[in-house]
């Protein structure tokens, strides 16, 4: 895998056309996304919102997922936030650079904790219409457990699928703020 450093992938993210962003939910991947879409005046494109929800928190079937997700990638110029390994095929190799928001998961936590708070009773803008904010218990254990049994199929499928691909990890917010700081983004 290609792990890059905070300066090296700044300079890559400033000249990439497609940016991928990973990492556990709450960890901050669409906040990340949408500045970066905004600044550098690339298609927003959620997982959540654009792929795998429909209203009412009803999956999308599979094929018509990866159809979805081939439709947007052939686009020349995006942010695609999430995570999703199983597509990684499809993304990873048509992806400038990854970055991977691997924040602590007690930040994850607090993220969507706060981010149920500030969205209690609503859907958020990066979410599918009709999928009203929720926290349950297999969510929480879903983040509390990402570490340990997702983080090894990341790696693993950044391996196979983008060997070459550029990957900045950010690991706390001080770092984040450190990239939006090289890239000349507000906070």
């Amino acid at each position: 895998m290609n792990y890059v450093d905070d300066a090296v992938g700044a300079n890559c993210i400033r000249n990439a056309r497609r940016i991928l962003v990973v990492g556990c939910s709450g960890g901050g991947k669409s906040t990340l996304s949408q500045k970066l879409a905004r600044h550098f005046d690339l298609s927003y494109i959620s997982i959540d919102r654009d792929i795998l929800w429909l209203p009412g928190w009803q999956q999308r079937d599979r094929a018509e997922q990866r159809q979805r997700i081939v439709e947007r990638i052939a686009a020349e110029r995006w942010v695609m936030d999430g995570t999703g390994p199983s597509t990684f095929d499809l993304r990873v190799p048509r992806s400038d650079v990854v970055i991977w928001v691997r924040m602590p998961r007690l930040r994850c936590i607090w993220g969507v904790l706060s981010r149920w708070l500030r969205y209690f009773g609503r859907t958020r803008p990066e979410m599918a219409p009709g999928c009203i904010e929720k926290v349950d218990w297999e969510f929480i254990e879903f983040i509390w457990t990402f570490e340990q049994k997702f983080s090894p199929r990341i790696v693993a499928g950044l391996a196979e699928h983008g060997p070459d691909v550029p990957v900045l990890q950010l690991k706390s917010r001080r770092q984040v703020q450190g990239l939006l700081d090289l890239l000349g983004l507000p906070a």
